[in-house]
């Protein structure tokens, strides 16, 4: 193999490109944008920079933030002091950092719109704005947003969310998580560098109706829209159908990160799964494998991966967001299951750090209930959420 060519300047495309150029592979990446802000928190998890340190140890502007408050309604709110502290990135800062890793590898840079893509005997030719490139294989990291509907994820109604928010020219030390009545998604302030990012992600509603809530919840707190900027986007957010149907690769292909619909289903969060896929899509390129088998071979490392339990966490996601126990909304029980249970409190502080999967929340439940009162309403709590069991 001569030529990669990697579609998109993202996480998932600098970490691709960074480890294959290490490998000795001529890499370009091709992207209009480059560093960008996107509308969300920013934030990177214990389990994404302790598998990759370069996260965690540069000298990129950061936040590193160890208090979180969440809130639901007719629950109040309750403060969680995270063990396991989150780095809150700028968007922009953030991948300014990776794409500089990836050059500095070795890979090389063009800052271009990729306007097509032909399939030929030997490889493929890549249209762009700045004229045509031959490429023997291709990487498809062009986010959720994908022009190029021959590769990457088949999107349908189902399997998308809107996020949108706003950049406030303001500071706070914390975390604050608002879960909403009706609504599969939740509302977001994130203290970044020199500014905060407050945004909401839900599925169901159009985005002028989530714009609405985000506004209300600004006012009610009297977080102030003066000067700040406005920005939206579309997120993955893959339904169970959706991640058993999911095109993560083809001939000559391969997809990560949200061109590849690889986001938490019930988080929003695609960053650590950008990394992830960036790192086993350059694992299958570099691998001695017959060019007709890497398809098949990707798909099985990210199932093995993380794939089995996104697609176990896609159908908790309505249960998580829309269910009932004992006729109080799920997020509101856990906000007070929260208050008052501290094995509980446990499990959340393990999903905040990226550590605890979706598979095994029934095993760490039968672990940690201790026949307490509160324990005991936990493990009913939790049987029915992951279990479906009736109570």
């Amino acid at each position: 193999m001569k030529t990669v060519a990697i579609l998109g300047g993202g996480p998932a495309g600098s970490t691709t490109a960074e480890r294959l150029a290490r490998a000795g592979l001529r890499t370009i990446v091709l992207d209009e944008k480059l560093a960008w802000e996107k509308p969300c928190g920013g934030g990177v998890t214990y389990k994404a920079y302790t598998q990759y340190p370069y996260l965690l140890e540069n000298e990129t502007p950061k936040k590193i933030v160890t208090d979180t408050h969440l809130a639901a309604p007719r629950a109040g709110s309750v403060q969680m002091a995270l063990r396991q502290p989150l780095l809150i990135y700028s968007r922009f800062e953030l991948n300014k950092m990776l794409l500089k890793r990836a050059e500095a590898a070795g890979a090389e840079i063009e800052k271009t719109r990729v306007l097509g893509l032909d399939r030929t005997s030997d490889g493929w030719h890549i249209r762009t704005r700045s004229g045509t490139l031959n490429a023997d294989f291709c990487v498809v990291a062009t986010g959720a947003r994908n022009p190029l509907r021959d590769v990457g994820t088949r999107y349908t109604p189902q399997d998308t969310m809107y996020a949108l928010g706003y950049y406030v020219p303001d500071q706070q030390t914390h975390i604050d998580i608002q879960f909403l009545s009706n609504l599969e998604g939740y509302i977001w302030v994130f203290p970044r560098c020199n500014h905060l990012s407050v945004g909401i992600c839900g599925k169901g509603e159009s985005a002028q109706c989530l714009r609405a809530r985000l506004e209300r919840y600004m006012d009610e707190r009297g977080i102030s829209r003066e000067n700040a900027t406005f920005y939206g986007h579309m997120l993955p957010s893959l339904d169970l159908r959706g991640w058993r149907n999911n095109r993560l690769a083809g001939d000559g292909w391969l997809a990560v990160g949200d061109a590849g619909g690889l986001v938490d289903p019930i988080t929003g969060e695609g960053l650590y799964y950008a990394f992830r896929s960036g790192d086993l899509a350059s694992q299958t390129v570099i691998a001695d494998e017959e060019p007709s088998r890497r398809a098949e071979h990707y798909r099985q490392l990210i199932s093995k991966d993380f794939g089995l339990d996104l697609t176990y966490g896609a159908g908790l996601a309505k249960k998580m967001f829309g269910g009932t126990f004992f006729f109080t909304a799920v997020p509101t029980k856990m906000i007070q299951l929260m208050r008052r249970s501290p094995k509980f409190c446990d499990i959340m502080q393990d999903l905040f750090a990226g550590t605890q999967p979706y598979l095994e929340l029934k095993n760490t439940l039968l672990r940690n209930v201790n026949g307490t009162l509160h324990e005991i309403v936990m493990s009913f709590f939790i049987r029915k959420l992951v279990l479906g069991h009736r109570v």
